[in-house]
């Protein structure tokens, strides 16, 4: 149940017009790393991990409705960053808003026409009203939305997310001189860091978590690394120990010559017998773990999402 409080988050203000940054903003709204995009991609994550991991649930419910909450800011941003210019759009008279500000009708005009050639769509199909679009003009697609039914997988898209979210509020920073703007954007960027905390800290409360989904990896092909350009840079990515696995990185210098030794990599190296059966019975283990989770989550007899106390 949602319950609509008409107050925004952050009091969002803006010192004058500008419908080229209205327009850029809407990468925000309703591009691909933006507020609904987030909003949609933990709301849907929550769903599946209800019943294993319900206080998870909580944390993905509370930052999918705080998403929301920041594309009602970027909307109402939008709007007032288009003050003067929506009227103009719909009444040909020349003593609007928008020239006072503008310092006259040739102004007016150079700022409209700017964000007509931006993006054609704002102002002449929606006539400046905020849709699910991004900043030229593309609807908005559910295919932003990732959401893979494993939580491990799921955090770890969030936190890249979080990340580009990021990114793109420090580029729209670069593109307005208003200090009111730069304000709210700062707020929306650093709400981005603390989701990103949060997310990790949840990803670390989930024990194990590696490898993501319930397979191990195959002990045949985890440590080695090739080398696949001319010109050879050694870093902790190949060589000494692989993080947190305690094993070291197996550098191939030449891919071609050892896939030809190796039959394709179908020759078992000597003593993998035993990391294999380990392998196996790990995958085995975590299958019945991992099934067990969910199914002992799940409730008996006739299934209800909510638990309703009566009241006296």
């Amino acid at each position: 149940m949602f319950h609509h409080v008409k107050d925004l988050q952050f009091n969002a203000r803006v010192s004058r017009p500008d419908p080229r940054f209205a327009n850029l903003l809407l990468e925000q709204f309703g591009g691909e790393n933006g507020e609904l995009a987030a909003a949609m991609q933990y709301f849907t994550q929550a769903f599946g991990a209800k019943q294993p991991h319900p206080d998870k649930y909580d944390m993905l419910m509370d930052i999918a409705t705080e998403e929301f909450s920041h594309l009602e800011i970027v909307g109402a941003t939008i709007q007032m960053l288009l003050k003067g210019v929506n009227g103009e759009l719909k009444n040909a008279a020349d003593s609007s808003e928008i020239m006072q500000v503008m310092d006259g009708k040739a102004a007016k005009e150079n700022i409209i026409h700017q964000a007509l050639t931006a993006n054609p769509q704002f102002c002449i199909i929606t006539g400046g009203g905020v849709t699910p679009r991004n900043s030229q003009g593309i609807p908005w697609c559910a295919s932003y939305v990732n959401s893979n039914g494993d939580l491990t997988v799921d955090l770890r898209t969030n936190l890249a997310s979080e990340s580009r979210a990021k990114l793109v509020y420090e580029h729209l920073m670069k593109f307005t001189d208003d200090p009111y703007i730069h304000e709210t954007l700062s707020f929306l960027m650093t709400r981005e860091v603390t989701h990103y905390k949060m997310f990790e800290a949840a990803l670390e409360s989930i024990q194990p978590n590696f490898p993501p989904g319930v397979l191990a990896a195959d002990p045949r092909y985890t440590q080695k690394v090739f080398n696949m350009s001319v010109g050879t840079v050694r870093g902790p990515w190949n060589e000494g120990e692989i993080p947190g696995m305690g094993k070291n990185w197996e550098y191939i210098e030449d891919p071609i010559a050892y896939v030809k030794e190796t039959d394709g990599m179908s020759k078992q190296e000597k003593g993998m017998d035993k990391q294999l059966a380990d392998a196996e019975k790990l995958n085995k283990k975590m299958s019945e773990v991992k099934s067990e989770e969910v199914k002992s989550s799940e409730p008996k007899g006739v299934a209800q999402w909510s638990d309703y106390e009566a009241v006296v």
